[in-house]
C-alpha cells in the first residue's frame, strides 16, 4: 500500500508539527507501507496562473517546470493522500492551498454529473482517498475547523475521492494508521463495484 504525505507547514519554527508528521511517516514505514513524503517549504512550487495549458495545450502536464510533477506521480500511484498544515488565519497554509490549486492537471476539463452536481471527469482510473491533519490556532473555534473540513470534503468530491478523516496534531498517530488501513479495504471494494457497474471512467 502506498501513502503520500504533503506537509504544508510554512515555518521551521513550528518544529512540533513537523515532528508529528515525521512520527506518522515512521509508523507507516514500520507497518511496511510505501511512503512518499514532501515538505512543501523546501520545494519549488509555483502558483497556478489559470492558463489552462494543462487542460488544452498539454493535457495533464502543467506549464510550470517545477517540483509538482514528482508529487503528481506519487499521488496517482498512491492509495491514500495525507495533507497536513497548521491553521493560519482560519485556513490551511498558503503553501498547501497553492499546491491544491496546482492539482488541476490530474483531472479532465470535461464535466460529468456526480450526486446531481457538475464535476470534472477523471483523468486517471484510480485516485487516492484523502486525509487532512491540522494544527489549530490558539483559541480556535470549533466552527472554524468545521469550515475547513467542509471545504476539503468538497475538494475530495471533485477529486473523485472521499475525505476519510480530519484530525489535529493532538490525536494519536496510531489512530490515523488505523483509518488508513480500514480505508484501503473500502477503496478496493468501491473500485470493484464501479468496474462491475461499468461506472469507471477510462483514463486519458
Amino acid at each position: 500500500m502506498e501513502v503520500t504525505i504533503i506537509n504544508g507547514n510554512p515555518g521551521k519554527k513550528d518544529e512540533d508539527f513537523d515532528r508529528y508528521i515525521q512520527s506518522l511517516e515512521s509508523l507507516l514505514l514500520s507497518q511496511k507501507y510505501t511512503v512518499h513524503s514532501y515538505l512543501l517549504r523546501d520545494m519549488d512550487i509555483h502558483y497556478c496562473i489559470g492558463c489552462w495549458d494543462c487542460w488544452w495545450k498539454t493535457p495533464g502536464v502543467c506549464r510550470h517546470k517545477d517540483d509538482s510533477a514528482d508529487i503528481y506521480r506519487a499521488i496517482v500511484a498512491s492509495d491514500f493522500l495525507v495533507m497536513a498544515s497548521p491553521v493560519i488565519a482560519g485556513f490551511v497554509s498558503s503553501l498547501l492551498k497553492k499546491f491544491n490549486d496546482r492539482m488541476i492537471p490530474l483531472l479532465h476539463p470535461y464535466i460529468k454529473l456526480i450526486q446531481g452536481e457538475c464535476h470534472h471527469r477523471k483523468r486517471y482510473a484510480k485516485y487516492p482517498l484523502l486525509g487532512l491533519i491540522v494544527k489549530p490556532e490558539q483559541s480556535q473555534e470549533k466552527a472554524d475547523l468545521e469550515i475547513i473540513e467542509d471545504i476539503y470534503k468538497r475538494f475530495a468530491l471533485n477529486f473523485h475521492s472521499e475525505l476519510r478523516f480530519m484530525n489535529t496534531d493532538q490525536d494519536n498517530p496510531e489512530n490515523i494508521i488505523r483509518v488508513i488501513l480500514e480505508s484501503s479495504s473500502v477503496l478496493k471494494m468501491d473500485q470493484k463495484e464501479e468496474q462491475s457497474m461499468g461506472l469507471t471512467d477510462k483514463p486519458a
